[in-house]
């Protein structure tokens, strides 16, 4: 019932690296019979190249338009499970755009979970560049306190994964999802 609900509706999964959107954005395109997209992923694919490497030859301001460009790309397909980097809320047009094509949900999670999750990921650790010269937990501490309100200003919904698997927390959404799901058709048809 859901499913054919939600079949046009776009699901975007925002909120700091280590959160889960990747994992439970996984979970949730399975559950609910649409295609997942990792933003981060699929620029990396378009660019051929590692966001350390687009960080390396133009900084975050130049990783920062060709991400503002994938997302517009992106926006335009629907019935996805889209999960976005972690900053995709920096730039206030990437913002509009997901919100004109999705139900946008912010996964957040506390600082030690984030570090812990960054750190047992070797992913991360080669194609994710540090964003601060602090690093590490410091480093997590800073941009979430500075990024969060950003999050929860951008999404329809919040959901705190720290302690949570990541079935429970698709749940959670699907859950969520049905309680809403005419709320957020309403919106986007707005």
């Amino acid at each position: 019932m859901i499913e054919s609900l939600l079949s046009d509706l776009n699901i975007i999964l925002i909120g700091f690296r280590g959160t889960g959107k990747t994992t439970i954005g996984k979970i949730l395109a399975r559950r609910l019979g649409k295609e997942f997209i990792d933003v981060d992923e699929y620029l990396e694919q378009k660019e051929g190249k590692t966001i350390k490497d687009i960080f390396a030859e133009g900084g975050e301001v130049l990783f920062r338009e060709i991400e503002t460009r994938i997302i517009a790309e992106l926006c335009r397909l629907d019935n996805r499970v889209v999960a976005t980097g972690g900053g995709a809320i920096l730039r206030e047009e990437n913002v509009r755009s997901l919100r004109r094509c999705g139900i946008i949900i912010f996964l957040d999670a506390d600082v030690d979970t984030i570090h812990k999750r960054i750190h047992k990921d070797a992913i991360t650790q080669q194609r994710r560049p540090n964003l601060t010269n602090l690093g590490g937990y410091q480093e997590i501490e800073y941009l979430l306190e500075y990024r969060r309100p950003l999050y929860d200003r951008a999404a329809d919904f919040v959901i705190n994964t720290t302690g949570m698997s990541a079935v429970d927390a698709a749940n959670k959404i699907i859950t969520c999802l049905h309680n809403h799901v005419m709320d957020f058709k309403n919106k986007l048809l707005s």
